[in-house]
């Protein structure tokens, strides 16, 4: 294969449009992907400042380094999840891009300002935390970057990933999930940040050879708490899917963003954002998830230690 930009030897092929790069043309072609989804999805500007959510995984870290090597004013923002020596490798990666860019990391530690981790957040049914990890992720982000006047959370989801949540809401039919999916969830109270996703165009395999390429140092083991989850499974099945058919996650995930996904959110009541009255940050409730995740800690452990006194 030959690089289809300068013709020299490739080594980084992208299937899906029929292409391939060598290491010197391919970062280029990268950012690139990177620039057309952010103007093309309108989803901040050079005077925006853009906080990233960082994980210490190929994703965010390289997400991070393209916006900075396009110019953008972005900074780190890390949660100290407590997942043993997964969360420690992936905080120390974290702070050693940070620290070689010169970069702020900003970082929230769940046990010491919160008192609990991850872990102890397991669902009674499954034995995972990851529904309500990802509720701790979505509050402390938004959380952070509403009080430290940052404009927008950028987050390293990818095509990979985008795919998979619409396989699994198209799936069980999750028609408020579907009409929300998208690269950018607009702000609708004050104290909500845009979220956007500049790399739901850019697959894992391409994240991964950039961050080679570039020689980002990033974790290589995923999330123990995340073994056998229901989107580890949805990916499976499109990657398969993907050997025989080049291109069509892509095509699955932007031809719902150009069609159905319309079609659902026409049809869908806007959503009332009051304050929290625990906490004050933006809900559809009374009580946020997170402080309603936080109750139920509470009383399990309540309960516990009054089993243990009787």
């Amino acid at each position: 294969m030959r690089c289809i930009r300068c013709k020299a030897p490739a080594n980084v092929e992208v299937r899906r449009h029929r292409s391939a790069f060598c290491s010197g043309c391919y970062p280029g072609w990268f950012r690139n992907q990177v620039q057309r989804a952010i103007e093309s999805e309108g989803m901040f500007g050079r005077d925006d400042k853009v906080l990233v959510a960082i994980s210490g995984g190929k994703d965010s870290l390289a997400l991070w380094h393209a916006l900075l090597q396009l110019g953008y004013q972005a900074d780190g923002m890390y949660i100290r999840l407590g997942i043993g020596n997964y969360s420690q490798h992936s905080q120390s990666a974290s702070e050693r891009f940070a620290a070689k860019h010169g970069l702020a990391l900003h970082q929230v530690d769940l046990k010491e300002e919160y008192g609990f981790v991850v872990p102890q957040l397991r669902n009674q049914r499954e034995g995972k935390p990851c529904a309500a990890c990802g509720t701790v992720k979505r509050y402390h982000f938004n959380k952070v970057a509403v009080d430290l006047g940052y404009d927008v959370v950028a987050t390293g989801h990818n095509l990979d990933d985008e795919a998979a949540t619409l396989f699994g809401n198209v799936i069980h039919w999750q028609t408020d999930f579907l009409g929300r999916q998208g690269p950018v969830l607009a702000s609708t109270h004050p104290k909500l940040a845009r979220k956007v996703k500049p790399l739901f165009r850019l697959a894992e395999r391409d994240t991964a050879a950039y961050a080679v390429i570039e020689r980002i140092d990033y974790i290589l083991e995923e999330c123990p708490m995340a073994v056998g989850a229901k989107s580890l499974e949805y990916k499976d099945l499109l990657n398969a899917l993907e050997e025989r058919q080049p291109g069509l996650k892509q095509r699955f995930l932007v031809g719902f963003l150009r069609g159905g996904r319309k079609a659902l959110a026409g049809r869908q009541e806007p959503a009332l954002i009051r304050e929290c009255r625990e906490c004050g940050q933006p809900t559809t409730g009374e009580v946020c998830s997170y402080c309603r995740m936080r109750q139920r800690k509470r009383r399990q452990v309540e309960s516990r230690m009054a089993a243990r006194g009787s």
